[in-house]
C-alpha cells in the first residue's frame, strides 16, 4: 500500500505536491470513489482515476543513455527525427528523458517512467553536478573564464559555472578544451554563455550526471541503473533540496 499522491507522481501525473492539490479539488476517483483525504492508501488492485482518466500504473524502470549528436531528448518528435526513446527498445514501459540535452549536445541522460523520480532531480534546488566537456573555437581569457564562474545575465536569465577550467588548448587551431560543471539545467546554457563571451562552441558534451558517468559505453549505449544508484540518486536529491 502507497500514498495516494505518491502513486500519481510515479504514474507521471504530477509532481507529488501537485497531485496532492489534485486531490483535495476532488479530481481523483480510487475505485470510482471521489477521494479527498491525502492520507488515503492504495494497492496496485485499486482503480485510480484523475479528471476521468484511468491512472497507467507500470513498474518502475531507470536507463542511463550516451545520446548521440543530433538527437531528440523527448520521447517523440512530430517531425520524424530520431528520439532518446529510440535507443531503448523492446521496453513495454512509456520512457521519458529526465531533463534533456540539446540537439547537438551528446552524452549522460536519463530515462525512466517514474515520474516523483524525474521530478526530484529536475527539482530547481537539487544541485546535482552535471560535468560538461566543451571544445571551444577560440581559448577563453583568464577574465573571461573568471566571468564564467562569476555569473551573467544573458535574455533576463541569470547563468553561473560552478567550476570551469581548461583542461587543454591548441594555438594553432585557436581552439580549447573545457570542462564545466554546472547545477543549473537552463535550455542551451553553455552555449549562451560562451557565445556571450564571443567564444563559440564547436562540440559539446555532458560527461557526469551526480555520481554517474559514461564508462564503458559508446554513443548511442545504453544500460539499466542498478538498484543503489537509483538509491542514491533519490538521496543526493532529497538532501540538496532541505
Amino acid at each position: 500500500m502507497e500514498r495516494l499522491q505518491k502513486v500519481m507522481a510515479q504514474a507521471g501525473v504530477a509532481s507529488r505536491r501537485k497531485s496532492e492539490e489534485l486531490i483535495k479539488a476532488g479530481r481523483v476517483k480510487v475505485n470510482n470513489e471521489t477521494i479527498k483525504e491525502l492520507g488515503t492508501k492504495v494497492s496496485s488492485q485499486d482503480e485510480v482515476e484523475v479528471d476521468g482518466v484511468p491512472l497507467q500504473r507500470e513498474a518502475p524502470v531507470y536507463f542511463l543513455l550516451y545520446k548521440p549528436r543530433g538527437v531528440i531528448s523527448s520521447a517523440k518528435d512530430d517531425r520524424g527525427r530520431k528520439v532518446v526513446t529510440d535507443y531503448i527498445p523492446d521496453i513495454d514501459q512509456r520512457l521519458f528523458p529526465v531533463g534533456r540535452l540539446d540537439y547537438d549536445t551528446s552524452g549522460l541522460i536519463l530515462l525512466t517512467n517514474d515520474g516523483e523520480f524525474a521530478n526530484k532531480l529536475m527539482h530547481p534546488k537539487h544541485k546535482i553536478d552535471k560535468v560538461y566537456i566543451i571544445k571551444t573555437r577560440g581559448i577563453p581569457t583568464r577574465e573571461q573564464m573568471k566571468q564564467l564562474k562569476q555569473g551573467m545575465e544573458i535574455e533576463g536569465e541569470f547563468f553561473k559555472a560552478e567550476d570551469v577550467r581548461i583542461t587543454s588548448t591548441d594555438g594553432k587551431k585557436n581552439t580549447a578544451i573545457i570542462q564545466m560543471t554546472l547545477h543549473q539545467g537552463k535550455n542551451r546554457q553553455v552555449r549562451k554563455m560562451f557565445d556571450a563571451l564571443g567564444v563559440p562552441v564547436d562540440k559539446l558534451k555532458r560527461e557526469q550526471y551526480g555520481f554517474l558517468n559514461l564508462h564503458g559505453l559508446n554513443a548511442g549505449d545504453f544500460r539499466p541503473l542498478k538498484p543503489h544508484e537509483v538509491k542514491q540518486l533519490r538521496q543526493l536529491a532529497e538532501e540538496n533540496v532541505k
